[in-house]
């Protein structure tokens, strides 16, 4: 199930404060995003946004910010029972602009593969604002190498699959039961297989087409050196 998260301009909503209040608690460690993405743009989760709320119920009951900073060191908020946490995974996720230049397509190309169910989020705001792990940039970039080795869209999807699989399996072995799990790897090493034939097959055409270009590639030259010694005048008979 991906993460629900919020991006600053959610949270201040949620918690309806201005961007200076939010500023001030940020200042004095009353709240901290819970990741920067690698283009620093800040991300929330719910439990920032319910330590908010508690912030403003200090408040309301007439506390001082300053006092509201000792509780939180002494006793946590109430009803979380702990102080906040320093976020983990910080500068771990890309924005979909972010991920579409390190893979070098368009953020739109990003956006169709991820309606055809090629690729997932790993977190989503309110908004729609999306979220991707490092991992995204090698499995974007397979999938740009299969677009260009003439794979289908619905190919791809079922490789993507695949390759979130052994993502899943690689962090938890338990994440599936130990069968389905065998089920799983051996489909793997089938497609590998596959693969490999495959290659085989594009190796032979790209030495074919590479030596194709180099040699026409020469007779061109030749044709055009000898094209601009040509004399202007009319070349008799």
């Amino acid at each position: 199930m991906k993460k629900v998260v919020l991006t600053r301009e959610e949270i201040k909503i949620h918690l309806d404060i201005t961007e200076d209040v939010l500023n001030e608690w940020e200042k004095i460690k009353l709240l901290k995003p819970d990741g920067v993405t690698k283009d620093k743009l800040p991300f929330y989760s719910k439990h920032t946004v319910e330590n908010g709320i508690n912030i403003k119920n200090l408040l309301d009951l007439g506390y001082l910010l300053s006092d509201v900073q000792r509780i939180i060191r002494k006793v946590g908020l109430p009803k979380l029972g702990t102080a906040l946490k320093e976020p983990a995974h910080l500068n771990e996720f890309l924005t979909v602009g972010y991920l579409a230049e390190r893979v070098g397509v368009s953020p739109r190309a990003i956006k169709h593969w991820e309606d055809k169910g090629i690729i997932e989020p790993d977190m989503r705001s309110e908004g729609g604002f999306r979220l991707y792990s490092e991992n995204y940039i090698y499995l974007c970039q397979l999938i740009r190498d299969l677009q260009l080795f003439g794979y289908s869209l619905e190919e791809i999807k079922k490789i993507s699959h695949h390759f979130r699989d052994f993502l899943s399996i690689k962090a938890s072995l338990k994440i599936h039961a130990k069968e389905e799990t065998e089920k799983k790897l051996n489909e793997m090493l089938q497609k590998i297989h596959v693969f490999f034939e495959k290659m085989e097959l594009f190796k032979e055409g790209m030495n074919r087409w590479e030596g194709l270009l180099k040699k026409k590639k020469k007779e061109i030259m030749s044709l055009r050196t000898r094209n601009r010694k040509r004399s202007d005048l009319k070349e008799e008979g």
